[in-house]
C-alpha cells in the first residue's frame, strides 16, 4: 500500500524548459495509474472528539510541538550549525510554503548573529498600468521560484538554490548555507553532491 497526502499544488513535478500543460501532464493524477487511487477525506475533528474522552491527555502528550520538532531535528544547533556535515544531514518537510516560512523564523532566531535583509525590486513594466498594480500588491506576491520579497538571512542559514545559475554546479533544489553576508554578495558553501563543500559566490 501506498499512501499519498497533501496538496499536489504544491509538489508540481519540475521540467526543464516545459509549459504549464507539460506540467500538468507529467502530474500523477494524469497518469494512468491513477484510476487505482482510492481518494479518502478526513471528516471527523479528532480535536473535538477527544475533549470528552478521559484518553485524549496520553494522545496528547504524544504531540509535539514545533519548538520539540526542531530541537529534535536540529539539536544544540547553536554549537553545530557550522557544522556542514551536520547540516546535511537534516531537514523538515512540509506542505506548504507559508509553514516553511514559519519554521524557516524560528530556526533563524536560534542561531547566534544578525539578521540581514535583502528587498527584491518590485515595479510593472508598463507604465501605464502602476496605478492598477501598487508597488505593495507586488511585494506581497509569493511567486513560485522566486524567493519572497523580504529574504532574511543570517550567517548559517540553510537555502536552497530555486533555479539552474550555473550547471552543473548550481542548479534548481542545491541545498546551500550561508557562510558570509556583505550588500550586494553572498558567501555559500554547497551542502550536497559532487561539488560538496565547494565555496562560491552569489550576486
Amino acid at each position: 500500500m501506498i499512501l499519498l497526502s497533501g496538496d499536489f499544488r504544491q509538489t508540481l513535478p519540475v521540467i526543464p524548459r516545459s509549459t504549464a500543460a507539460d506540467e500538468i501532464n507529467a502530474c500523477l493524477k494524469s497518469s494512468n495509474l491513477w484510476r487505482y487511487v482510492k481518494k479518502v477525506q478526513l471528516t471527523t475533528n479528532i480535536g473535538v472528539a477527544l475533549l470528552n474522552d478521559t484518553s485524549a491527555e496520553d494522545f496528547s502528550e504524544q504531540l509535539l510541538t514545533i519548538d520539540e520538532l526542531i530541537n529534535n531535528v536540529f539539536p544544540n544547533i547553536i554549537s553545530n550549525y557550522k557544522n556542514n556535515e551536520w547540516l546535511s544531514e537534516r531537514a523538515i518537510l512540509v506542505a506548504k510554503n507559508k509553514d516553511v516560512d514559519d519554521l524557516n523564523y524560528i530556526i533563524q532566531n536560534k542561531i547566534i548573529g544578525t539578521i540581514h535583509s535583502f528587498k527584491s525590486i518590485d515595479c510593472v513594466t508598463n507604465e501605464d498600468e502602476a496605478t492598477n498594480y501598487p508597488i505593495e500588491f507586488l511585494n506581497s506576491l509569493d511567486v513560485p521560484g522566486l524567493p519572497p520579497h523580504n529574504l532574511r538571512l543570517s550567517v548559517g542559514s540553510v537555502v536552497i538554490m530555486l533555479r539552474n545559475i550555473n550547471q552543473p554546479k548550481l542548479c534548481n533544489r542545491t541545498p546551500l548555507v550561508v557562510r558570509k553576508l556583505m550588500n550586494n554578495v553572498i558567501y555559500v558553501t554547497i551542502l550536497k553532491g559532487k561539488f560538496k563543500g565547494e565555496e562560491v559566490l552569489m550576486y
